[in-house]
């Protein structure tokens, strides 16, 4: 790889920390927890911590770069399992927990220098986060299992069924 010049390594820090930014604008728009500063210092710890695992570890053949970069996910992990909330019988947090983990990816992909995958992922982040949920939201009612709905949600799911099968039948 040979080591990286200074302008390599600040412009993969600025990179990462701008497609964290933009996804991170996403969470902050549908006012979640882990917002636009903390997805941007995801992706930008991320690839600082891969860009000085690759670096540092270039004269020492026998040292394994990875071991520091595969870390980065199991940290992740913890500041996720933060996110993730449980009341009652709902959870709330998993997504906001899968987008760290997620930009923390794009963050190492980057600090690889991997530049049009990062932003083909971060593409397909955004879609998921804006389409997807949408879809998700129309489609809530009719797609999900009567024992994922709360009791009220439930009953009302049950009442509406009732009232198609008897104006049907």
């Amino acid at each position: 790889m040979g080591m990286l010049e200074y302008k390599e390594i600040f412009f993969r820090i600025i990179f990462s920390t701008i497609v964290g930014g933009i996804i991170g604008f996403e969470r902050e728009r549908s006012h979640k927890s882990a917002g636009l500063r903390t997805n941007a210092m995801v992706a930008m710890g991320s690839t600082l911590i891969t860009v000085i695992a690759l670096s540092a570890f270039e004269e020492y053949p026998m040292a394994d770069p990875t071991r520091i970069i595969s870390n980065i996910i199991v940290g992740i992990g913890f500041l996720g399992g933060g996110a993730i909330l449980h009341e009652g019988h709902r959870i709330h947090g998993l997504t906001t927990a899968a987008t760290l983990w997620v930009v923390a990816a794009i963050g190492i992909v980057i600090g690889v220098g991997f530049y049009k995958e990062a932003i083909f992922a971060t593409g397909i982040v955004y879609f998921i986060l804006t389409v997807l949920w949408l879809v998700e939201k129309k489609s809530h009612d009719r797609f999900l299992y009567r024992s994922l709905r709360g009791e009220k949600e439930s009953e009302a799911a049950a009442a509406v069924d009732n009232n198609r099968s008897s104006t049907n039948g």
